[in-house]
């Protein structure tokens, strides 16, 4: 279980999240959705143990993510952020084989375990005969395909990532989402991701989050999430909510704003 216990985040004097709680069960997919600037990244952020929280805590199997070993945590949780980076010039593999840094002691080299587990990482991310390309030639969906083949390799069992479709087609959103839906299905993998698009994180979220403000406003599976009050409440969307027959998950047709025009 990883959850947050009355958490308090912020930056300096600001605070993002005045109080939240929230409990993150393993093996599902956990999808937040909010408006911009409502307090997703900061959470996400505390959950992987980069932001300390200024009041609560953050626990990961009943222990609190400051407390353990940085190299032990890398090991169980991994980290994609909404804009990384890479130093210039550096290919897929080179890339990839970062992920594999946690496992190795100090100044070790790669085994064959290791090349083993970035070969794996890079074809499920259908980056097979990109290894020798610089990331700076790749187009941005292929580019975030290797990120996610990063944090694969790392082999940890919860994977958090920030908005991992953004920027991309829809063709490569589906391609992402996808991939992770398979990793979760039959290696068990913890995703706990942001998302924009709603009927996205409807369809491929066991468990939604909705927050406002930097605040939970509902948490529970999509049907219970995804309502046409909450829309209006916290999206300012008039929509109307149909049950997918192919997936038995809800996905919303958006009418109107709930302000309208201001002319």
């Amino acid at each position: 279980m990883l959850s947050a216990q009355e958490l308090r985040l912020g930056y300096g004097d600001k605070v993002i999240v005045p109080q939240l709680s929230l409990d993150l069960e393993m093996s599902r997919i956990h999808c937040l959705i909010g408006p911009n600037g409502c307090g997703k990244s900061t959470l996400l952020r505390a959950l992987a143990g980069l932001l300390r929280p200024q009041q609560g805590r953050v626990l990961l199997d009943g222990r609190a993510v400051d407390r353990w070993r940085r190299r032990e945590l890398a090991q169980r949780l991994s980290m994609l952020p909404q804009h990384p980076s890479a130093p210039e010039g550096l290919t897929v593999e080179q890339l990839v084989r970062y992920g594999r840094f946690p496992h190795q002691r100090l100044f070790g080299q790669l085994g064959e375990q290791d090349r083993k587990v970035v070969r794996w990482a890079i074809r499920v991310t259908g980056l097979a005969g990109y290894e020798a390309r610089p990331l700076a030639a790749l187009s941005g969906g292929e580019r975030q395909r290797a990120w996610i083949a990063l944090s694969l390799a790392q082999q940890a069992s919860i994977l958090i990532l920030d908005e991992p479709t953004t920027y991309l087609d829809l063709g490569h959103q589906l391609e992402v989402l996808e991939l992770l839906e398979a990793l979760n299905r039959e290696q068990g993998l913890t995703v706990i991701m942001s998302l924009h698009d709603l009927n996205q994180a409807a369809r491929y979220g066991h468990h939604l989050v909705a927050m406002r403000s930097g605040r939970l406003e509902r948490a529970g599976a999509p049907g219970e999430v995804l309502t046409e009050t909450l829309l209006a409440e916290v999206f300012r969307v008039r929509a109307r909510v149909l049950d997918d027959a192919g997936t038995g998950k809800p996905q919303f047709m958006p009418l109107s704003s709930v302000t309208g025009p201001l002319l």
